[in-house]
């Protein structure tokens, strides 16, 4: 009778036992991917049943329970086609020209001063800058509901009051701290032997940072861009203290106004117009979500 040889024996038990635990591993890492998915739907699944009964509504002209519709109907988009919904009503299409506008101006403004002061902080050490880091997140930390008092009176004695490019200029202001502290993170990850090739070769300090480093902190501009505009598109506080004239609202405004404007809401309506002010930002998220994936706020230990 011949006898095992005790080495091969034991690598072959060791390679079994190998084989077993990569498949145990495999089987385990799936688990735990299927069951964050399970949690991720369970989280989601009342707000994603939220905005389809919204949808489902502001086509319904009646509702079973308040989301099963008995009926379908177009009169609840009325708005897009009258010139006012109700009397005293400014038209939608120019609330949606102000809405635009400000959401506009809040993105060029802040996308252009949060780069140039980002690349300014990221590259150049001075007296002060770690002060200014930190004080501009002590400045985001404040709630803006706080400061509406002091900022009123500002827009007053500057005359911006009843203007939407007073609210542009305060949206700005609260939405820098934060940009600027993230495309500090993306001018940070560019290697200094770039900017260094380009000065070297004859260019200024704009033309190194505008033809150079912009292109290549474009998705974190495109990211930034993209919160900035839904940040002025679904404005409502300062544009509900500050804005007094009907003919200078935006669709947060106008969706308030329908609430008001009688005593009993027509929630259709309502509905109807909610999912019109949500149309855009949809689209937005659904282009620009790999930009958004894309944001860090890696090096800005304020060097």
């Amino acid at each position: 009778m011949k006898k095992m040889h005790l080495p091969k024996f034991k690598n072959d038990i060791k390679d079994r036992f190998k084989g077993e635990k990569e498949k145990f591993v495999k089987v385990k890492a799936r688990l735990s991917r299927a069951l964050i998915y399970v949690l991720l739907i369970l989280l989601t699944l009342p707000i994603i049943w939220f905005y389809l009964c919204l949808g489902v509504q502001s086509f319904s002209g009646k509702t079973l329970y308040g989301f099963i519709p008995v009926s379908l109907t177009l009169k609840n988009w009325r708005f897009l086609w009258q010139p006012q919904t109700y009397e005293g009503f400014p038209n939608i299409w120019m609330v949606t020209l102000n809405t635009l506008f400000l959401a506009i101006g809040v993105m060029a403004l802040t996308i252009t001063i949060s780069t140039m002061c980002a690349y300014i902080i990221s590259r150049y050490n001075f007296r002060g800058k770690e002060f200014i880091l930190k004080g501009s997140l002590i400045i985001r930390g404040f709630p803006s509901i706080t400061l509406l008092v002091g900022v009123f009176y500002l827009l007053w004695k500057l005359k911006l009051i009843n203007t939407l490019s007073g609210v542009i200029l305060v949206k700005v202001g609260f939405e820098l701290p934060f940009q600027i502290w993230i495309m500090k993170g993306f001018f940070d990850g560019v290697p200094w032997d770039i900017e260094m090739a380009a000065l070297m070769d004859g260019a200024t300090r704009f033309q190194t940072w505008y033809k150079v480093l912009l292109p290549l902190v474009k998705p974190g501009i495109l990211a930034l861009s993209l919160l900035a505009f839904l940040s002025g598109w679904s404005e409502f506080i300062y544009t509900f203290s500050f804005i007094f004239q009907d003919i200078k609202w935006t669709l947060s405004l106008y969706a308030v106004g329908l609430i008001g404007q009688s005593r009993f809401v027509d929630y259709g309506l309502l509905t109807a117009v909610s999912v019109f002010f949500m149309i855009p930002v949809i689209v937005i998220f659904s282009v620009g979500q790999k930009y958004l994936l894309q944001l860090t706020i890696a090096g800005t230990k304020g060097k």
